[in-house]
């Protein structure tokens, strides 16, 4: 029997018990691919993060991810909090204040992040997608979508946003809801979910709407085929979402910053933060940011 450290941090905010929270075991070299499933369904989290040691000695770790039911090929809670956490177990005792890069080799390929610990104050992360947003496809119809998250077709759609299918390396199905209102009262609604989403990643739902006044779009994911029947925080999603943001609100040339606001349907407050850049009328850049929090810490025996 091996026993393997791990530590559980609340991602996407500054708050224990908050956020979306994620395992990280450490040194799982000796796993194997069915074990890590295992020790994912254990854990039961949106997703379990297993640091390997890096192929390319210049890279920080090697990462895999595990949803409670798959593999990812990659996500953004998990990249946002493993790299907050192996900055601070890195970080020199005495020094407090620093930055750091942080590169980790996931099955998507090498992911960039930016790391800043100040004291008194969780760390924050930033990262560079590493695939830009692409259209992936039409979704299904409006009704059909309508029925599989428990709404009326009117209640889907505002301003010019409609029904899309983008990916920044995971696909979604991209809902844009008329309401606050209307969006509160969503959920997966069996039988008609199946017909609409089968073999989907997710539905992403989202309204202009928003619970802080700082936030520019209020959230939702569903994903119960990858064994997370909501998520308090997706920040795959909010790279691929990047897309949808340029694409129907027509952002020009420059830097554009927006905060999305998500899980708090579940009482677990999140905060994304999302920067784009624009070249040319072109999408160039997405970066997605948070803050992760270390909330406990153990060892499991496999």
């Amino acid at each position: 029997m091996s026993v393997f450290d791990y530590h559980v941090l609340d991602v996407f905010t500054t708050e224990r018990f908050g956020g979306n929270p994620l395992a990280v075991v450490l040194d799982a070299d000796a796993l194997d691919g069915r074990q890590m499933q295992s020790i994912a369904r254990e854990f039961n989290l949106s997703e379990t993060v297993f640091v390997l040691k890096a192929a390319n000695l210049a890279h920080t770790a090697r990462v895999r991810i595990f949803t409670p039911a798959a593999e990812m090929p990659f996500a953004g809670h998990p990249t946002v909090g493993t790299a907050s956490l192996l900055a601070e177990l890195r970080l020199p005792p005495a020094q407090e204040d620093s930055e750091a890069l942080v590169v980790l080799e996931e099955n998507i390929g090498p992911v960039r992040v930016g790391v800043r610990m100040r004291r008194g104050s969780a760390p924050f992360a930033e990262f560079d997608a590493p695939k830009l947003p692409e259209e992936v496809g039409p979704p299904p119809n409006v009704e059909r979508l309508a029925a599989a998250i428990g709404l009326i077709p009117a209640e889907i759609g505002f301003e010019n946003h409609r029904p899309t299918r983008y990916s920044a390396g995971n696909s979604f199905i991209f809902l844009p809801v008329a309401s606050l209102e209307a969006i509160a009262k969503a959920h997966v609604a069996g039988g008609d979910w199946e017909a609409a989403m089968a073999g989907r990643t997710g539905a992403f739902l989202y309204c202009r709407q928003s619970v802080h006044t700082t936030s520019a779009f209020h959230a939702r994911m569903f994903a119960p085929h990858q064994g997370i029947a909501e998520d308090p925080a997706t920040g795959s999603a909010a790279a691929a979402f990047a897309g949808i943001v340029h694409r129907f609100d027509e952002l020009k040339d420059g830097t554009h910053k927006r905060t999305i606001e998500q899980g708090f349907e579940m009482g677990r407050p999140s905060l994304i933060q999302l920067s784009m850049t624009v070249d040319g009328g072109r999408l160039t850049t997405v970066r997605i940011g948070g803050n992760a929090v270390r909330v406990a810490a153990g060892k499991i025996q496999v």
